[in-house]
Formats: structure tokens, sequence, C-alpha cells
């Protein structure tokens, strides 16, 4: 019995499918049922009752995945504690939401990659709905977004949260929000709910609010005068020294968007663990030095 199988073993059954395991660990569907098949003969068991579709657990499959979660936990441990990061290896899929995308995650991403050489990085930059989803499917193994994840099998690190400031394009004049539309984040998002519930009470459901997933689509619409909306000052930076928008007052205040870097307890990963650590060190540094 190896360290491998039981790897494998622990995927199968968390994913409860060989090609979802295969997958998350980039070998062969016959590879991986191969280690499967070896590992029962070796104990004399079976460890899974193959079901149209899924494979579920037997009793003594039960009572083997015990064993390989503390197992593989100690070896996380070594690993963290012990083992040289540069010799580490694999796939660390990250996902991140655009606002994290546009700020401090290019540092990380240097970061990681110094501190990891040898570990291949998968980025993916979506809404953090899609991102939430991916993380508790184990598709990525550590998700920048709106959080925290409200499930009791992840881990939620805060992030410095950003702060939001209205704009408009410059030189615009006073604005009348009943009559500009106001550019948003993406529909399915918190703060494009909050802020569509805070301006149908102040101005009533006539104001036109224009949606997009694109931090940099909506700053362009802003300095071009197309909308005013409310974005996140760390970002405007550049278009506000350029002189292509000016911040305004509108009387609607607009909450913080906070962050969090949210991996999944089980099976332990050591690069998401580090990777949150080190994420929430970064993109502390990214703000104090001013973005």
């Amino acid at each position: 019995m190896t360290l491998e199988q039981l790897r494998t073993f622990l995927w199968v059954a968390k994913l409860g499918g060989v090609r979802r395991a295969a997958a998350r660990l980039n070998l062969s569907q016959p590879a991986v049922s191969t280690r499967i098949a070896t590992l029962e003969a070796q104990l004399h068991a079976r460890l899974f009752d193959r079901l149209p579709g899924r494979l579920v657990l037997t009793r003594e499959g039960q009572s083997l995945l015990t064993y390989a979660e503390q197992m593989l936990f100690v070896e996380e441990e070594i690993r963290k504690q012990v083992a040289d990061r540069s010799g580490l290896s694999g796939l660390f899929r990250i996902g991140a939401s655009e606002t994290v995308a546009q700020s401090w995650l290019p540092a990380f991403l240097k970061a990681i990659s110094a501190a990891f050489p040898q570990v291949r990085l998968d980025l993916t930059v979506d809404i953090s709905l899609n991102l939430r989803a991916m993380l508790l499917e184990r598709r990525v193994d550590l998700a920048f977004l709106m959080g925290p994840v409200s499930e009791f099998t992840v881990v939620n690190h805060d992030l410095p949260a950003f702060g939001l400031r209205w704009f408009k394009a410059a030189g615009a004049g006073r604005i009348d929000l009943t009559r500009t539309p106001v550019i948003s984040y993406a529909a399915q998002t918190r703060p494009h709910r909050e802020l569509a519930e805070m301006l149908a009470r102040a101005h009533g459901p006539g104001v036109r609010i224009y949606t997009s997933a694109s931090l940099s689509a909506s700053l362009r619409m802003i300095a071009e005068g197309v909308a005013v909306g409310p974005y996140p000052a760390a970002i405007a930076r550049a278009a506000l020294a350029e002189g292509r928008v000016e911040a305004f007052d509108p009387g609607l205040p607009v909450s913080p968007l906070r962050f969090t870097a949210s991996h999944l307890t089980e099976p332990r990963n050591h690069l998401a663990e580090t990777g949150a650590e080190l994420a929430v060190d970064v993109a502390r540094r990214w703000q104090a030095d001013g973005g």
C-alpha cells in the first residue's frame, strides 16, 4: 500500500467517480482504476460499490477513508513543516475575481511562483458566485472571492477590503442619477444587489443600472461619459491621475468590497494553505504601498 494509492482512493471517494478523480490528479482513467483495483487486491476488500454513474463507498471503504485522511494529513504537515518548497511540484489551481486580478494578483502570482518554482499554476478569473461553485466542486484549490464562503468544509482568510468611491467622466458636471445610468458589477453579485436596493430607496425604481463583469470595461464606460458608478478607488488611481475620471458624491455611500482567500479543509492541501497565507501578506503590502 502506498501513499499514492491512498491519495487516489481519497479523491475517488471525495469526487464520487474515476473520471473526476483522474482529472483532479492529472492521471488517465485507467491509471486511477488500476490503483484502486490494486489497493482492493492488497486489502482483500471491496472499497466501492459500482452504481450507475457513480461509486459509493462500502463499509470497508468508509473505514479506510478515515485512515487515509489521517495519513495524508500527516503527509501535508510534513510538506509544510519540513519539506523544501523548491522541490514541490504539481498543478495549483487558483480562482480570482477581477477586482483581485486587477490589483494585487500579479504580485501574488510572482510570490507563489518564487516560493514553489516547480509548481504549475492554472488561473481562472470569474465572478465570485462562479468561483464559489468551482471551489465547492473542487475545480479550484484556492479562491479569491467576495466572501466568506459559509460552508463548514471551507476555511476563509480575510483579505484587505476595497473601498468604493463614486466616479464620473472628468468635467461631466452635476450628475442626476434619475437621468444618468449607473454601471455596476454583474447582476448575480452582492454589490449589484445592494446598489440596486439603495438606488431604488433613494430615487425610485426608474434608475437605469448597467451591469458588467469587467472592471476595465466599466471604468472605460465611466471615462467616456456613458455611465457613472461606484468603483474600487485603488484600481481607479491611474484613471484619476490621467484625468479621465473624477470622484463625486451623490450622497449614497457604498459598502467596501470584502474578499477572502478560501480553500477546502479536506483533503488537506499544503499549497492552498500556504497560498492563502501568502495572499493575505501580499494584499496587505499592496494596500500599504498605495496599490
